[in-house]
Order: C-alpha cells, then structure tokens, then sequence
C-alpha cells in the first residue's frame, strides 16, 4: 500500500478509468513520457491480471539520437519505432532482461517512451511469484523498480512487441490518479547521449529506480525536442 512518503495518492482498488487511444501517444516524445506519470500499464494473462502505476520513464527520440535503436537507421529490429504510434516496442536487453517502451511520435518518424518503473497495484502475489519462484519475499516497491524488473513482474517478453497498446492484452490506462512532484534528469543505464535530461519520475516515490539527480523544470533542455 502507498505510504505518506509516496507521490502516488492512490488506493490499490482503482479499476475504472480508460485505455489510452493512439492519439496519445502521437505527440513529441517527450510530453508523452511526462504524462504518462501516473497511467497503468496492464497485462492480461492466463496467469492473471497484473498492472502497476507508472512512476519513471525515459524518452528516446530520433535518428540523431544516439541512445535510441532508430540511430542505426531502419532495420527490422527498429521498425517498430517507425510507427504507427500506441504500440509497444519490446526488446532483450544484453541477452537478460526484456525492456518495455511505448511507440511515440507521428507515424514514420522514430519515437518511444521506456517504461522505467511502476508501483504495483493489481496481481501483487503474481508478481511476486515471477520475480521470487524459490518464495522469498520481494519488497513491493522493488517488485517493479528498473525496466528489467517490471516486465519480468508483469510477465512481458518479446511476444508482446508489436502489441497493440489500445486493444490488446497489453494496455496503459487513465485511471484518474494524480501524482506528486515531477522531476526531470538525465537518462540512466546508457553509454551515449547521457546528458539529456529526458527521464521523468514521480519526485521522492520508494519504486522509482536508479539515480534521483533532479533538473529544475526551467531548464530548457528537459523540454526540447531533438
């Protein structure tokens, strides 16, 4: 359950709201990644339902982006970064963990958020019994802090790339939960273009993962566009 350090005002049984549409997500890169602060990506499964609040995500943008898969140009690993917008790019990571981001931008140029972190909300025993299958006991707030982490929690793998993000098994909804303070840094876990203040997460939130370094929201480079 949240506590009065969290930046999540939420209660774990919130289930109304709406799948995102497309249009949501066919929008700069970089606004989406911001507003996305507070949705639920949910995954339905045989196993059951699991679905967390999204409280850290980073953008990736462009060709000349040198962190982002679209820099080596239009391949068949990429393609879904191309477009159309609202669909999930998912991919291995150094062979170990599946990363989660969601297709942004207009149709043909290249764009995603990742999904870096979520506070678990539905199917919290399923989560813990993927990520722990020998029984320990995971602390909530780590169930889904780091990319990696929460798609293994939420039973995401490379089947679910090319999911469609507004009809499928795998969605992100508008719940109406309202976050906290947003923060703005650099990107973290990347060798190139680390400069770029283009992660967001919920400010003082327990999941969200990595360094907390904050850039104050006048900076103009957290707005711009590459």
């Amino acid at each position: 359950m949240p506590t009065r350090q969290d930046s999540v005002r939420t209660v774990r049984d919130v289930r109304t709201g709406h799948v995102l549409p497309h249009s949501f997500y066919a929008r700069p890169t970089l606004k989406v990644a911001e507003d996305l602060l507070g949705k639920v990506l949910v995954h339905r499964t045989r196993e059951g339902i699991t679905a967390g609040i999204i409280v850290e995500t980073e953008a990736y943008i462009g060709e000349d982006d040198p962190a982002c898969h679209a820099s080596f140009g239009r391949t068949e690993r990429s393609e879904p970064l191309f477009g159309p917008p609202g669909f999930a790019y998912v991919y291995l990571n150094y062979g170990i963990h599946y990363l989660m981001n969601a297709v942004t931008e207009a149709d043909g140029y290249p764009g995603a958020v990742l999904i870096r972190a979520l506070q678990p909300l539905d199917g919290i025993e399923l989560m813990q019994k993927r990520r722990a299958p020998d029984g320990r006991e995971i602390d909530e707030h780590a169930l889904c802090r780091g990319p990696g982490n929460l798609t293994k929690a939420l039973g995401i793998t490379i089947k679910d790339n090319r999911l469609d993000l507004a009809t499928s098994k795998l969605t992100i909804d508008d719940r109406g939960i309202s976050v906290g303070r947003i923060a703005t840094g650099p990107r973290i876990g990347i060798r190139v273009a680390i400069e770029r203040p283009w992660r967001y997460w919920v400010e003082g939130h327990r999941s969200v993962s990595g360094r907390r370094t904050r850039i104050p929201e006048s900076n103009p480079g957290s707005r711009a566009r590459a």
